[in-house]
């Protein structure tokens, strides 16, 4: 009762600064719920009420309990270090998202030193490829990125810098070809690197059917700006992950207009339309 009369005290003195107190406490605890919701923790959900809750009594003037007080007026900053050590992956990647300032339409205006039939080329070359293997069950993972990726990345790898092309880009991924394991590396119409090594995502929410190569492009679509394509190997299916996010069942069309979305030639992503329309239905 104290606790409601002390903030019935503060309203009627200041009602403006004690709604907006109100609103920003219950905004920070809704964000958390929600991260640790999505993340797969929500039994940590009760904890945390709990642990605000016993803040907001032991740190009051009415417990008067000056070290443990002190301790829990900063229990909501406790728990937030708390989150960001067992989340680290996930932390991070939300902050790259509000940094970025990305929404699903996003486009990208990173020039490029060749026209945009070059482009068009190396885009169907890409679709071919990955249409062609995923027939044959062949697995691939192809990064496609308009900036340059750390150079450990790169250097894990061959670097090639050749022209795009749809032999090429098989003949990579060919089960007998030494570079086969690793991801390609694509910036325009150019293969700079093959064979690279990639982070692995360290999420709790992807498929546990999903092999290394589907969270090898998940765990870079995490840390970096780019966009991952993959073929299964077991069951020929086109993905693609972006933003740390795993979209399945591409055909040849979305998949053309997600590349075409992203090297910034085209301005409305039809391809996502579609694929969702197809999940609804």
């Amino acid at each position: 009762m104290w606790f409601l009369t002390n903030i019935y005290n503060k309203m009627a003195a200041k009602p403006w600064a004690c709604a907006i107190d109100i609103v920003l406490a219950a905004l920070l605890i809704y964000g958390m719920i929600v991260f640790l919701k999505k993340n797969n923790a929500g039994k940590l959900i009760a904890f945390v009420l709990v642990f605000v809750a016993a803040g907001i009594v032991l740190s009051s003037e009415f417990m008067d309990l000056p070290v443990v007080g002190s301790i829990m007026r900063y229990g909501i900053i406790i728990v937030i270090i708390v989150i960001v050590f067992v989340f680290p992956a996930e932390t991070k990647r939300g902050l790259l998202k509000l940094a970025s300032s990305r929404d699903t339409h996003e486009q990208y205006t990173t020039a490029y030193d060749v026209s945009d039939e070059d482009l068009h080329a190396a885009i169907n070359d890409i679709v071919r490829a990955a249409q062609n293997m995923s027939k044959k069950n062949v697995g691939a993972l192809i990064i496609i990125s308009t900036q340059n990726l750390p150079e450990h990345i790169i250097d894990s790898g061959t670097k090639l810098d050749a022209v795009l092309s749809c032999a090429l880009l098989e003949s990579i991924f060919n089960t007998k070809a030494p570079l086969h394991d690793g991801a390609v590396f694509v910036r325009g119409n150019r293969i700079v690197a093959a064979g690279c090594f990639l982070p692995l995502s360290q999420s709790n929410a992807i498929d546990k059917e999903l092999g290394t190569r589907h969270r090898a492009g998940i765990g870079v679509s995490e840390n970096y700006n780019v966009l991952t394509i993959i073929v299964s190997e077991e069951t020929g299916v086109i993905s693609i992950a972006q933003h740390g996010e795993l979209t399945r069942y591409f055909d040849s069309q979305m998949l053309t207009d997600k590349l075409e979305q992203t090297y910034g030639l085209q301005a409305t992503p039809e391809s996502t339309r579609k694929h969702h329309r197809r999940k609804e239905g």
